[in-house]
Parts: C-alpha cells; sequence; structure tokens
C-alpha cells in the first residue's frame, strides 16, 4: 500500500508540474513508438541508456541531468555525480519519478513494460530514442536527443563530427582486402557459447571495423554449440570486458567448439570496453577505428586516425 500511495502521488506531482510548464519549450519529437511526443521542459531529465547520456554530455547538458541508470559508464562522471534509476531493462518507475523529472529520454528496449506504462502514465514527455545499429541511425540518435533537449544547433555539430569519423573510417575500411572472419561471444556458459548474429550491434561493429560476422544464419543473439562454432570457422573470438565476470582468452583456447577453428590456431582473442564498443554513441568510429586494427596491424601504419570529434567543441 505504502508503495502505491507514493506511486500515485509521484503520478499527480508530475501531472501537476507539467501544467504548469505547458507551452515553455515548444518542441515536438516523433519518437520510437512512431509518436509524437511534446516536451515542455527538459531542465530535469532523465536518461536511460549510456549511448543517449554520453551524446547529453558531449552536447554540455550534463546540468540538466537529474538522473542516469548503469549503463551510463561514460563519462565517469555520470553515475559519480547523478542519482543511479538502475539498469535499462530493470527500471522502477518510482525510482525515475521519485526524481521529479520534466522530461524522459530512454532508449529503445528500455524496460520492462509494466514500468514504461507506468511513465508514460505519468504523463512526463517519455522519448523513446530508436536504437538503429548503423551510422545512419547512429547520426539520427544523436540528433533526436539534441532536438528533444532543445540545441539543435549543438546536435547538428556533433553529429557533423561523428560523420566525418565515420567517413574516416570508411576509408580505412577500404583499404582492407581479405576481411577475417570474427565471431562476438557474449558469454561462454557450460560450454555453450551465447554469440552475436545479425541486427545486433555487434555484428554492426565487426562489420564497421572491415570484417565479417562468422555467423550468417540468424538475427540476435543465440546459444550455440560446438557444432555451429566449428562450422561457422571464425578466425577471431571478439568479447567485452565484465570485470570479473569477462570471458578469458585460455577459456576460448581450449574450448572444444573454438579449439578446432582458427581462433585456437592463431591464439585470436579481442576485448575491448562494452560501451565503447557496443554502445552507439558518438565515439563508435573511434572503437571501430581501434578493432580494425587489432584486426588488421597493418593498418596502423597509415597513420593516425584523426578524430573530428575531439577537434571540435559541440558544448555551447
Amino acid at each position: 500500500m505504502t508503495f502505491c500511495r507514493t506511486l500515485a502521488n509521484l503520478l499527480l506531482t508530475g501531472t501537476i508540474g507539467l501544467a504548469s510548464t505547458a507551452h515553455a519549450a515548444g518542441i515536438t519529437v516523433h519518437d520510437a513508438r512512431n509518436r509524437d511526443v511534446a516536451v515542455a521542459d527538459f531542465a530535469r531529465t532523465v536518461s536511460i541508456g549510456g549511448a543517449i547520456t554520453e551524446i547529453l554530455y558531449a552536447l554540455g547538458l550534463e546540468s540538466r541531468l537529474v538522473g542516469v541508470d548503469t549503463t551510463s559508464l561514460y563519462p565517469a562522471a555520470a553515475l559519480h555525480d547523478k542519482p543511479n534509476v538502475g539498469y535499462m531493462r530493470q527500471i522502477s518507475a518510482e525510482g525515475v519519478l521519485g526524481l521529479n523529472p520534466t522530461l524522459i529520454l530512454a532508449i529503445q528496449g528500455s524496460g520492462p513494460r509494466e514500468t514504461m506504462d507506468l511513465l508514460e502514465t505519468a504523463k512526463v514527455p517519455l522519448v523513446l530514442v530508436p536504437e538503429t545499429f548503423s551510422e545512419e541511425g547512429l547520426i539520427e540518435k544523436i540528433k533526436l536527443v539534441g532536438h528533444a533537449m532543445g540545441v539543435d544547433a549543438r546536435a547538428e555539430c556533433l553529429s557533423t563530427a561523428v560523420a566525418t569519423d565515420l567517413a574516416q573510417l570508411r576509408a580505412l575500411r577500404a583499404k582492407v582486402m581479405k576481411p577475417v572472419r570474427v565471431m562476438f561471444v557474449m558469454s561462454l556458459l557450460n560450454g555453450r557459447a551465447m554469440v552475436a548474429g545479425h541486427k545486433t550491434a555487434a555484428d554492426e561493429i565487426i562489420q564497421l571495423a572491415g570484417a565479417t560476422n562468422a555467423v550468417e544464419d540468424y538475427d540476435g543473439y543465440k546459444n550455440i554449440g560446438d557444432e555451429a562454432i566449428v562450422a561457422a570457422k571464425p578466425d577471431v573470438v571478439l568479447s567485452i570486458e565484465r570485470g570479473k565476470d569477462s570471458l578469458q582468452a585460455d577459456a576460448v583456447y581450449t574450448h572444444p567448439g573454438f579449439a578446432l577453428t582458427p581462433v585456437a590456431a592463431n591464439k585470436s582473442f579481442i576485448t575491448m570496453d562494452g560501451l565503447y564498443l557496443l554502445g552507439f554513441g558518438p565515439r563508435t568510429a573511434a572503437a571501430a577505428r581501434d578493432l580494425s586494427v587489432k584486426l588488421y596491424p597493418a593498418l596502423a601504419e597509415g597513420g593516425a586516425f584523426t578524430s573530428a570529434l575531439s577537434a571540435v567543441n559541440c558544448r555551447q
């Protein structure tokens, strides 16, 4: 009963707060639900999704942030300085609304569904940011977030810098003569590898780096057996760093399936920071470049990747 009364009060507070600023910003955002969301006030924004938080900091909007989720690992100041509303797929409506937000920016796929429904009931503008793993999707993500926050000029600055970095990446990728086959392994539990197929961030980052996803026959993530691993013939295993839970090279090389592939023969195992590699935020081109050089060391001889992102200030 206490939770229900508290949540009811938060819903009422959110509704009253919006009424007083109904026409303050006059911004309309077309979001991932194919809906038009009216944004009246972005002074107290909650960010759910590491890429969204990274974009907001790159746009100089951290002072408007009153809460972030646990995937908001970059910059480190985000989780250090801002209240934490939990993991993006296990958000609590009470935790979000308790911050008295005037705007919620949530990456597509946030949840659970019951929480998202409650947040909509609160009448606080909820903008669901599309998660499309592509160059175009990344640029649109930046522009949408900037528009929702009323800083279209800054968003144009940031998206232009990111587009320039992606163009440099395409030039680098054009030098790859023989793409290697990369298998992204999220986890290896009880001998079963959870592996990324198509329509995933891992699949796209592999392609951006000039390589080929060794998995060709399914979308999303799936546990696969030894026979499927051998049949895929991966040259490299790619994974993410997760502290003590990180996948270890020796576990891959001694695995019955990977032991029969070029991965074990060539000792080809790469790990990178998860948000950097898969977040599809402003640093994605740099992450793909770093992966490309790890896959094709000869590319590093062509000179440094000069990031346009690091050379511009889009924060004002």
